[in-house]
């Protein structure tokens, strides 16, 4: 199945892109999605999922069709086909 992946700020960095097609296995989760990317990109490696690789790292968010993850299944949401994946850096910054 096709997937879109999206990414932005310092993940699109680190990918060299904004987005992109993927084609994955039809039980493929957000977490394998995940997985593949920190092995794939030295900027993603360790970045993404926790040391276990049960939960998204903390600040990160992760939307499956522009809902969060973490209010779904977490890494273990599964996708389908024509789904976009979009994954977020921690944001901070702003004035007082």
């Amino acid at each position: 199945m096709e997937i879109e992946l999206r990414f932005f700020a310092t993940f699109r960095d680190a990918v060299g892109t904004k987005e992109h097609s993927r084609t994955v296995e039809d039980d493929t989760t957000v977490g394998d999605v995940l997985e593949t990317l920190e092995d794939e990109y030295d900027g993603l490696d360790g970045r993404l999922l926790s040391d276990d690789g049960d939960a998204v790292r903390p600040q990160l968010s992760v939307l499956k069709n522009g809902r969060n993850v973490a209010h779904m299944a977490g890494p273990a949401t599964e996708l389908s086909d024509g789904d976009v994946v979009s994954v977020f850096p921690p944001v901070a910054g702003g004035t007082a």
